[in-house]
């Protein structure tokens, strides 16, 4: 059965010559990212097209089974024992469909950066360490590496130099600081350039990330 596209928020130019496809966190959806474009303060002229997906409603254990947005099932606060793999490789394939899909609308996949927030950061990383075409990079919000004894094996040899923007709270109350230190720590082990950028914050974005995230970006293009 072939993998549905999501429905998705989307702004910028029909012509674009870069994308972002830029996935949300647990119980959000596509909107939550948006007011962010313009805080970035990119140039028109590089014609980006941002895509925002909203992820599909799911049962979520860790929230008594109440459904909600999501890229997959959290089973409990230890986010690496019982990981929910056939629903990570599930919202990577969506994630796929929407890369495949600015291809097709004429976006090189040197051109195409996932970025995500949380879950949304998570399936970014699962899938960009795997995909078979150049990515010209990977944002990650407030997040982990899912599957991570699963990437020595499946990462592609194609973006073994993919530039990695890790971004994290020093005070998360929901993605513990350790788990992303140890995430991080594993991507530079594997060869990867991650950028790690620390914020006096929780589970949320701070300014200064948005600005380093905007020269990061521009770093790219």
């Amino acid at each position: 059965m072939t993998t549905p596209i999501l429905d998705c928020v989307e702004l910028g130019p029909d012509d674009a010559q870069f994308s972002i496809i830029w996935l949300h966190g647990l119980g959000a959806n596509g909107h939550d990212f948006e007011a962010i474009v313009p805080e970035l303060r990119l140039p028109t002229d590089k014609k980006i097209r941002f895509i925002f997906p909203h992820a599909p409603t799911m049962p979520v254990t860790i929230n008594g089974g109440m459904a909600m947005p999501a890229w997959y099932d959290i089973r409990s606060m230890d986010f690496l024992a019982g990981q929910d793999e056939a629903g990570i490789r599930r919202s990577e394939q969506h994630l796929i469909q929407l890369i495949w899909r600015e291809e097709q609308r004429g976006v090189a996949s040197q051109r195409i950066v996932l970025a995500g927030f949380s879950q949304g950061g998570a399936i970014a990383l699962h899938t960009g360490l795997r995909y078979p075409k150049p990515l010209a990079g990977v944002m990650a919000l407030s997040t982990y590496l899912p599957l991570d004894h699963t990437v020595a094996a499946e990462r592609h040899a194609v973006n073994k130099a993919l530039m990695v923007f890790m971004g994290h709270g020093s005070h998360d109350p929901v993605v513990p600081m350790r788990l992303a230190e140890a995430s991080r720590d594993y991507l530079i082990e594997l060869g990867y350039g991650v950028g790690w950028h620390q914020y006096y914050m929780e589970h949320s974005v701070h300014p200064e990330e948005i600005r380093d995230i905007s020269r990061w970006l521009l770093g790219l293009m």
